[in-house]
């Protein structure tokens, strides 16, 4: 696998002044895949849908390479894993301008990710199953 690819929708709400879509709604954007990676294929993966019952978003950075906007189509968002810790995980993107990885790339991203547990209020260890989940997203991966 390597690479998991999301479409999403900019709204025209998203937009700011100057007619592109704002800091904080391109973060929403990139959440929309996570949330479709790793809430919804995790879900089908035995065993991985534990993480999505509590993770939260420890550091980020958007790196912003040409303008996104509202234009009623959607961008693509590819998603992959590129580090992976005991308690963390970091996450890349790569956010094309369209729904063609043959559209220009106006965002790269990376996130780092805690799994947590909502009960104790703490980070907790990844699982083996999580872990094996995680890995087969990793950029450059086979799914081995």
């Amino acid at each position: 696998m390597g690479v998991f690819i999301a479409e999403v929708r900019p709204r025209w709400s998203d937009m700011d002044v100057y007619g592109h879509v704002n800091h904080a709604n391109t973060v929403t954007l990139l959440e929309e895949a996570r949330i479709a990676l790793l809430f919804g294929e995790a879900a089908r993966h035995g065993g991985a849908e534990a993480i999505s019952k509590g993770v939260v978003v420890a550091r980020i950075v958007v790196d912003y390479h040409a303008p996104l906007v509202a234009d009623g189509g959607t961008v693509r968002v590819a998603v992959s894993v590129r580090e992976m810790r005991h308690a963390s995980f970091t996450m890349d993107y790569e956010v094309h301008s369209g729904p063609s990885d043959s559209d220009p790339v106006a965002v790269t991203a990376e996130t780092m990710l805690v799994p947590y547990d909502l009960a104790s209020g703490r980070p907790r260890r990844m699982s083996e199953a999580e872990k094996d989940f995680l890995a087969a997203w990793r950029s450059g991966s086979n799914g081995a």
